[in-house]
């Protein structure tokens, strides 16, 4: 960060390829790129964690079970934590919009909860966890609120997560 004056106040960092690649934390947060996009980084950062899920398990199904896919998940959430947290901090702004780790792991979360899925119910998928990532209906928005740093950064996205599955659940029941 830049010290504006000597009351040690600071302006944001830019979100760019540079800063990514300063530190590990940063590539993480900012899903390896996905989360620099100019025009809807989380979107840009979900549909990264659509086609990461699709290409690593089909590439090597024996790697990527889903039960490797579930502590891959459990695992990316906490480092999240760590990553976001840092990168919140470098960046100036806790949660910043080029941090879409919180995405990838939680859109990776409703992939492994409803594979196999079809393509159309995957597109739905992506459809519902952006509208609740992005509109925040309560509850979202209290975690939102009450959560700060890397643990805020990263939960709120799994609530929304939550009722993406949910969705499908009520879906499923009525079908």
């Amino acid at each position: 960060m830049t010290p504006l004056n000597e009351s040690q106040k600071y302006l944001p960092v830019k979100a760019n390829a540079s800063f990514m690649l300063v530190h590990p934390a940063h590539i993480l947060a900012q899903g390896f790129g996905s989360g620099l996009s100019p025009v809807m980084p989380g979107t840009v950062g979900t549909l990264f964690a659509w086609l990461s899920f699709i290409a690593l398990t089909e590439r090597w199904p024996a790697i990527f079970t889903p039960q490797n896919w579930a502590w891959i998940i459990v695992g990316g959430f906490f480092i999240g934590v760590w990553a976001c947290a840092k990168t919140g901090r470098n960046l100036g702004i806790a949660d910043h919009g080029s941090m879409v780790w919180d995405e990838i792991i939680a859109f990776w979360l409703v992939l492994l909860v409803l594979a196999p899925a079809s393509f159309s119910v995957q597109c739905w998928a992506f459809f519902w966890f952006r509208v609740f990532d992005m509109a925040k209906p309560p509850p979202i928005s209290y975690f939102d609120k009450r959560f700060k740093g890397g643990f805020g950064v990263m939960f709120d996205d799994i609530v929304a997560a939550f009722f993406t599955l949910l969705v499908f659940a009520f879906w499923q029941r009525l079908l």
